[in-house]
């Protein structure tokens, strides 16, 4: 599906299997703003799609960027989220496995510390980390928390 106008972004929420468990990889978002930040704080691997972009293709280049990793499989379709800010999010399921210490991501600019004129350069991520279900359900932003929810809930029947 292509992108609507509008506050748009798009995510990949991988899994794996391990030892009988699933587990999911969520992102912790880089600069000074998150870094104190833990309960709440993690997201899916996600941006915003640009002008036209497929939404797919969209979540899947933002899972490059902000992990270094290539997402490749069955990307199965999460329901739309409507966050507190008014952004709608496009999520897909891929199981897929990752080492998060090989992580790498890109980064952004902004000033820093405020009002100093100063610009500075931070990481989009600043690490990754697989959870299991009930963990990443404390640890993502609270308006994600319905992708871990229907996930669970996906691989419950699966």
């Amino acid at each position: 599906m292509i992108a609507a106008s509008g506050k748009r972004s798009a995510g990949l929420l991988m899994y794996r299997r391990r030892d009988g468990a699933v587990e999911v990889l969520l992102v912790h978002p880089g600069g000074p703003f998150w870094a104190k930040k833990d309960e709440g704080a993690w997201s899916l691997p996600k941006g915003a799609i640009d002008p036209g972009e497929d939404e797919l293709l969209a979540a899947i280049r933002e899972f490059e960027e902000e992990t270094g990793f290539t997402a490749e499989g069955e990307f199965i379709a999460l329901t739309r989220l409507k966050q507190p800010s008014g952004k709608v999010i496009s999520a897909w399921a891929v199981e897929g496995d990752c080492d998060p210490a090989a992580m790498t991501s890109t980064t952004f600019s902004m000033e820093w510390p405020p009002r100093s004129g100063t610009m500075a350069e931070f990481p989009e991520t600043d690490r990754i980390e697989w959870f299991d279900i009930e963990s990443a359900k404390s640890k993502i932003i609270r308006g994600q928390r319905g992708f871990i929810e229907e996930f669970e809930e996906f691989i419950t029947r699966s």
